[in-house]
C-alpha cells in the first residue's frame, strides 16, 4: 500500500501511468469549484417552475466525474473503446424538461474534459466567460418574444360555439387569438376551448376573464403563459 501510495505521489509508474496523486486533487476540486459556479449561475438565471436541486446538484456531481474519467483514460485508445462499452449499458429514462437544461450538461462536460485533460487556464477562462454570458442574457432578458403568448382554457356549456361565441370579447382585449383544441368535458356537460392567445397593450387579465365568465355562465376559465402549459 505504501509503495502504491508514493508511486502515485512521485510520478508516472506501470500503477498511474498518465497522471500523479496531485494531479487528480487539482483536477477534482478545480472541477468541483468550476460546476459549483455554474450550478448557482444555473438557479439564478431559472425560470419557470421546474427548477429541481436534484438536477442542480447532479450537474456538479457530472463535471467532476467526466474529469475524472478524462484523466484514467488519457491518450490511451483501449481505454477510451472500453469506457464507451462499459456506459452503454447505461439507460437514462429521465426526460430533460427544458431544452436549456442540456445547454448546462454539456458546458459542464465541457469544464470536466478540460480539467481532465489539464487544460487548467482552459477551463477556468471559459467557465468565467460563459457563465457571463450566461448572466447578460438572463438581465438583458434577450431572445424573449415581445408579444408574449397566453393559454386560455374555457369550459363552455351546450349551445355556445366556441368558433365565435367570445368574438367581441376577444376583438376588445386581444391583439391576436388561435383556437387550438376543443374537447368534451365533465361527462359531455361542457366543451372545454383551449386558445392561444396575445393580449392587447394594457388590457388586464382580471377583465378579460370577467367578461368570459358573462357569457359562459360563470364556468371555468383559466389563463396562463404558454410555456408554463402542455397542450
Amino acid at each position: 500500500m505504501g509503495q502504491f501510495i508514493e508511486q502515485l505521489i512521485h510520478g508516472p509508474t506501470e500503477i498511474a501511468s498518465y497522471f500523479t496523486l496531485w494531479e487528480l486533487l487539482v483536477a477534482l476540486g478545480l472541477s468541483f469549484l468550476l460546476c459549483t459556479v455554474v450550478a448557482y449561475v444555473y438557479r439564478a438565471t431559472h425560470r419557470g417552475v421546474s427548477y429541481s436541486q436534484s438536477f442542480t446538484a447532479t450537474t456538479v456531481i457530472l463535471g467532476v466525474t467526466v474529469a475524472v474519467i478524462m484523466l484514467i483514460i488519457g491518450s490511451n485508445i483501449a481505454r477510451a473503446f472500453t469506457l464507451v462499452g462499459a456506459l452503454s449499458i447505461v439507460r437514462f429514462r429521465n426526460a430533460v424538461k427544458e431544452t436549456r437544461d442540456v445547454g448546462f450538461i454539456f458546458l459542464v462536460m465541457a469544464i470536466g474534459m478540460a480539467c481532465g485533460t489539464r487544460f487548467y487556464g482552459t477551463a477556468i477562462i471559459f467557465t468565467l466567460v460563459i457563465c457571463a454570458i450566461i448572466y447578460a442574457m438572463f438581465a438583458l432578458n434577450m431572445f424573449a418574444n415581445p408579444q408574449a403568448q397566453r393559454i386560455l382554457r374555457v369550459h363552455l356549456p351546450e349551445g355556445l360555439d366556441p368558433h365565435t361565441a367570445f368574438d367581441d370579447i376577444f376583438y376588445r382585449y386581444l391583439q391576436s387569438h388561435t383556437l387550438l383544441s376543443v374537447e368534451s368535458v365533465r361527462q359531455g356537460l361542457f366543451l372545454e376551448a383551449v386558445y392561444s392567445v396575445v393580449l392587447r397593450k394594457g388590457a388586464s387579465d382580471r377583465e378579460l376573464i370577467d367578461e368570459i365568465r358573462k357569457v359562459n355562465g360563470n364556468a371555468k376559465v383559466a389563463l396562463t403563459h404558454a410555456e408554463n402549459v402542455n397542450i
